[in-house]
């Protein structure tokens, strides 16, 4: 039985539970009572996309996922992340039995694990690989939060899957959905969707730009050019993030690779939201209920307004959908 380690804790978030607990109460204190109408969290509302920055940066647009997330029935929680720290296809999940936060640990459920990679022909992550990502653990004390507001004890807190998304094709997706389609549609199981938005800049190799607002359209800056005499950049990053969630909260796994294939734009993770996208589109096939299995966008933020074209930034999104 091994344990990964919380390696973030202390850089990227505070690794003091006092410290991070009044973090986290602070972010969650800015998200209203209610949310489209509902008390929080959201009856029924078992799959979340939410942004993995430094919390500094994104622990806020963080806690209106979390605030919608309804975890009083789960007994697992499927947690699919990009892969930041090393190239493959298909998906990878872990090898440990645990994973570690400042507030305490999670036990992965190793016999969904097994189950899951077998079915959909996934490989194991490399420890020291598991380790260094930051996708999957950057949730783990929202998620510790949470469990501590639903559950009377930690020996009640649901067991985590973690699964790393690599490279996958449209069809790897909605083949990968069908295998989580039963998982999906079991409300002894939420998910948690790991992704940021627009990573705009020259040091992400994507800094287009559109003066009249045709995203179909956009050209490319760099460090150099000179500051558009239009709207500001940061107007530009807002439209091909608005396209992008227009085309999540479309329903479509087609709609959403299409936006993409579009604008190019830097959705860091596609892939899991396109792997849940899939499953979503697949289940909503059994339903009779618009407002079911679709993606809501709840929270939109960015981590500074671009004007110059030297300048970047990177955008947050939360979401959740009721299944």
């Amino acid at each position: 039985m091994t344990t990964r380690p919380a390696a973030k804790a202390g850089s990227w978030y505070e690794d003091v539970a006092e410290k991070l607990e009044t973090d986290l109460n602070t972010f969650l204190a800015t998200v209203p009572e209610t949310v489209d109408g509902s008390s929080l969290p959201i009856p029924g509302a078992r799959i979340i996309i939410a942004p993995h920055a430094g919390y500094a940066y994104s622990g806020e647009t963080a806690a209106w996922a979390y605030s919608c997330l309804d975890l009083s029935k789960a007994k697992r929680v499927f947690i699919l992340g990009p892969s930041h720290t090393y190239g493959f296809s298909g998906c990878a999940v872990t090898t440990f039995s645990y994973y570690s936060t400042p507030f305490g640990d999670f036990t992965v459920d190793r016999d969904t694990i097994e189950r899951v990679k077998e079915a959909a022909d996934m490989d194991d992550v490399p420890p020291r690989n598991d380790v260094a990502e930051h996708s999957l653990e950057m949730h783990l004390p929202y998620l510790y939060k949470r469990c501590e507001q639903t559950f009377k004890s930690p020996e009640d807190f649901p067991k985590v899957v973690p699964i790393i998304v690599g490279s996958t094709s449209r069809k790897n997706e909605k083949d990968t959905g069908r295998v989580l389609l039963s998982y999906l549609k079991d409300e002894e199981n939420a998910f948690i969707i790991s992704s940021d938005f627009c990573h705009w800049g020259s040091r992400f190799d994507y800094a287009v730009y559109t003066p009249d607002g045709d995203i179909g359209k956009l050209l490319s800056l760099h460090n150099r050019s000179p500051k558009p005499s239009g709207p500001p950049i940061y107007e530009t990053i807002r439209l091909v993030d608005e396209a992008a969630m227009e085309a999540v909260k479309s329903g479509s796994h087609d709609a959403f690779v299409e936006n993409l294939r579009l604008t190019g734009n830097t959705v860091c993770g596609r892939h899991p939201i396109g792997v849940a996208m899939a499953a979503l589109e697949l289940y909503a096939k059994e339903l009779d209920d618009e407002n079911k299995s679709r993606f809501k966008v709840v929270k939109y933020a960015r981590s500074s307004e671009v004007i110059w074209p030297d300048d970047s930034s990177v955008s947050y999104v939360s979401a959740y959908a009721v299944l």
